[in-house]
């Protein structure tokens, strides 16, 4: 009688390691974790080691059959990650400690919810955790985070001994509204008065509006919104973290899962904004702009993408990181998860206690905030739950 194996781990250099319909199968139908999505990342040089995110995917095999599996990178920095983890890193420094490189599990430059230990039970979940844990102490890391898992992951995390810390981000959630009216109605006068203010500014600009999806995205139009989104990071003065290779590959693999609205003003289109969805939600992701217009934000970024919801029948609509302009606009705050391992344990006691302190403060913040909702208090959706995918 043979005795079955234990799964064997491999450490991937990259996607291109492994099918994609092996991926897949453990990934789901969360457009983010898709094979072709973190591949795009990754053949188009938006991560690679010169840009400070190497693969070290972590996956477990039976034999020829991957079973499990985590999205990790080593990186030498904190960008886009959007949990701010810079204090940390300083104080590391500062008592003459190298903070870098640490291993993040995340997707790179999205503030998603979702699964991160791609698995079928709990026992594979916990190997996937302690393998990463036992690769940071390999090769030298500071310490192994994993960004906005799901609520069974973060369980599972919390289980393996990781700190959780709580974050914020604001979503919009549809109650069945027959139309964009029908939402309004929903929102205490002066919020509806204000979007309706806003909207008619946009209007009146002679501000005109474009909703593709699929193949109806031209490779004219991936240029001019890839030329927006360029431009508004050398506004803030920081550099682009994604190109018009990966923008491409995205809709050539992922034509049903993404929309692009375009704003045009006098014959010549100026802004845009790129999402991606599924049947249940609408990710707002990137945006960009060649010309200012009162206003022109809120109208490609939400009200739009809130009439494709609702259109669509789509339930959420996760608005992206920070935000707190977005509660005046319907959305509600939502409490976020992230999980720290650190190796230094004077270190890892005190960012738990540091943690323990901010996530009261979390908390006593969303409650404020949702004291303050834009909705009228026969009718405030409830967000509870909407972000514990996984």
């Amino acid at each position: 009688m043979n005795t079955p194996q234990p799964p064997q781990l491999r450490v991937l250099a990259g996607m291109h390691e492994v099918t994609p319909a092996a991926w897949n199968r453990l990934a789901g139908n969360q457009p983010f974790l898709s094979h072709a999505f973190l591949h795009a990342l990754e053949a188009s040089g938006c991560v690679s080691d010169e840009t400070g995110w190497l693969p070290q995917h972590l996956t477990l095999w039976e034999g020829e059959h991957l079973v499990a599996a985590l999205p990790l990178y080593a990186k030498n920095h904190s960008y886009g990650e959007y949990v701010f983890d810079w204090a940390w890193a300083d104080a590391y420094q500062r008592n003459g400690l190298a903070y870098y490189p640490k291993l993040l599990s995340a997707i790179p430059f999205t503030p998603v919810t979702g699964p991160r230990l791609l698995a079928k039970s709990d026992t594979q979940r916990t190997l996937l955790v302690h393998a990463a844990i036992e690769q940071a102490q390999a090769v030298g890391a500071s310490s192994f985070h994993c960004l906005f898992p799901g609520a069974a992951d973060s369980a599972v995390l919390q289980d393996a001994g990781l700190m959780i810390r709580r974050g914020v981000q604001f979503h919009w959630l549809n109650h069945g509204f027959a139309g964009f009216d029908d939402y309004l109605a929903a929102m205490s006068h002066d919020k509806r008065k204000k979007i309706k203010q806003e909207r008619r500014r946009v209007s009146e600009a002679g501000i005109s509006f474009r909703q593709l999806t699929g193949n109806d995205i031209r490779a004219a139009d991936w240029a001019f919104f890839t030329g927006c989104y360029d431009n508004t990071y050398r506004q803030h003065r920081s550099t682009p973290y994604l190109n018009l290779d990966f923008f491409q590959r995205l809709g050539h693999a992922l034509p049903d899962n993404v929309l692009m609205i375009v704003a045009s003003q006098g014959g010549h289109d100026i802004a845009a904004a790129l999402n991606l969805y599924d049947n249940t939600t609408l990710y707002g992701r990137y945006w960009g702009a060649h010309a200012y217009s009162p206003a022109l934000h809120f109208e490609t970024c939400y009200y739009q993408a809130i009439e494709f919801c609702i259109a669509r029948g789509i339930r959420l609509f996760e608005g992206g990181a920070q935000g707190e302009h977005k509660l005046a606009r319907g959305f509600l705050p939502v409490a976020t998860a992230s999980a720290h391992w650190l190796a230094h344990p004077r270190f890892a006691q005190a960012v738990e206690t540091f943690l323990e302190r901010e996530s009261l403060g979390v908390a006593h913040y969303i409650g404020e905030l949702n004291e303050h909702t834009p909705f009228k208090n026969t009718c405030v959706p409830d967000p509870s739950g909407s972000a514990g995918g996984g």
